[in-house]
């Protein structure tokens, strides 16, 4: 096992109701920005919750953070924080929005080009705003890190950045906020924290022996639950796994003292900036196809996770390589998710054009190895295109 610091300061408000207790979590002179979405909030009941909770503090409010956090709604949102004077952010939605307010917290105190946040990976920022969240889309984590992606159209860019100045000082986690979301948005949020999971553990063997059965376990539980979490929308006890699924699968935990891949991430990041194909989508288009373009070098924790994940225990290691990333494939298929760049009505005309961005942006050593080059970022997206077994 790799040497490694952990460090986690938000704090978690899991359960039903919990959103009426954030009134003891912001400092009680605090100006409050709270920051949404398209407004799905007022309908599911949240927006009237936090009202209820800490109406009286709330100064101003930031409505339209998109499902992709667009770069220029951000710095607007940051220019209304310096504005009215707001020294609290509460983000309510799912990922994207706690994404988003990341970067505003971010921005409002930064006194650069703020792009320079997304380009430097973060590494500018010094100071933020203080902020905490309430989830309603469990899926990408960000309720309990200090990781963010921002997009910007005009560039077609989708970047990360990452600081520990930028964790939520508290998330709430309340199951049933879930119960009305979009299915499309239920099978994503099964998706994205499995892949979350297979990026940190789908690597080389380092020792972890904890990080592997930890993650195993997050794995085996989506598998077990992802399709309750479609059959039974308003299954509490489902909803409830699923939403801490999410949030174990990228808190840090998982991934300390062992390699980290994320080529998946980064290839499907321009898949959605030029396509606006969903996040979970991408992920689920490039992650079989990585794995077996990949697999020579990944075999040991293929035939890993096909045994301990999939209970694969029958033929050669490249037959049980081979069988895990089929039952991964099958497994997003039944979920509803297309595996195939073909089914969201794209063809190969679109693989140089990834190139030319992933180029473009820096991302040609990937992977855990730093191996994935271009080259091999265009054999993952060849192996993608279209249905069929390209092994």
């Amino acid at each position: 096992m790799n040497n490694f610091s952990f460090y986690n300061p938000t704090k978690i408000l899991f359960g039903e109701g919990q959103i009426a207790k954030i009134s003891a979590e912001i400092p009680a002179n605090a100006r409050v920005m709270l920051a949404y979405g398209g407004g799905s909030i007022k309908k599911n009941g949240v927006y009237q919750q936090i009202h209820d909770a800490i109406g009286e503090q709330i100064v101003c409010e930031f409505e339209g953070i998109e499902a992709n956090p667009e770069y220029e709604t951000l710095c607007r949102a940051a220019d209304a924080v310096t504005a009215n004077n707001v020294d609290f952010i509460l983000a309510a939605g799912g990922g994207s929005v706690i994404d988003g307010v990341k970067f505003i917290a971010a921005a409002a105190h930064y006194e650069g080009d703020r792009w320079d946040i997304l380009t430097k990976g973060g590494k500018v920022v010094k100071s933020a705003v203080a902020f905490g969240s309430v989830l309603t889309l469990p899926a990408t984590g960000s309720e309990m890190n200090s990781g963010s992606v921002v997009t910007r159209s005009e560039y077609k860019a989708k970047l990360p950045f990452g600081s520990p100045l930028v964790y939520p000082q508290f998330s709430v986690l309340d199951p049933t906020t879930t119960y009305t979301l979009p299915m499309r948005q239920v099978i994503n949020g099964v998706i994205d924290p499995f892949t979350h999971v297979m990026e940190q553990y789908l690597t080389y063997p380092a020792g972890g022996a904890l990080q592997d059965r930890l993650a195993e376990g997050i794995l085996q539980t989506l598998i077990d639950i992802g399709p309750e979490a479609i059959a039974q929308p308003e299954n509490y006890e489902v909803r409830a796994n699923v939403m801490w699924c999410a949030t174990m699968a990228l808190n840090g935990l998982i991934g300390v003292g062992v390699p980290q891949d994320w080529s998946t991430h980064m290839i499907g990041h321009e898949l959605t900036a030029l396509y606006g194909l969903d996040h979970a989508q991408t992920l689920a288009v490039v992650l079989p196809a990585n794995l077996r373009v990949r697999k020579a070098d990944k075999m040991a924790k293929l035939v890993q996770f096909a045994e301990r994940v999939w209970h694969i225990q029958e033929g050669t290691d490249a037959e049980k390589a081979e069988a895990g990333i089929a039952k991964t494939e099958e497994f997003f298929r039944n979920l509803g998710a297309g595996t195939r760049i073909e089914d969201y009505d794209l063809d190969a005309s679109i693989i140089d054009v990834v190139i030319k961005q992933l180029e473009a942006h820096g991302m040609v050593k990937l992977g855990e190895h730093q191996d994935v080059t271009p080259e091999v970022s265009r054999n993952i997206l060849n192996a993608a295109l279209r249905s069929g077994n390209p092994a």
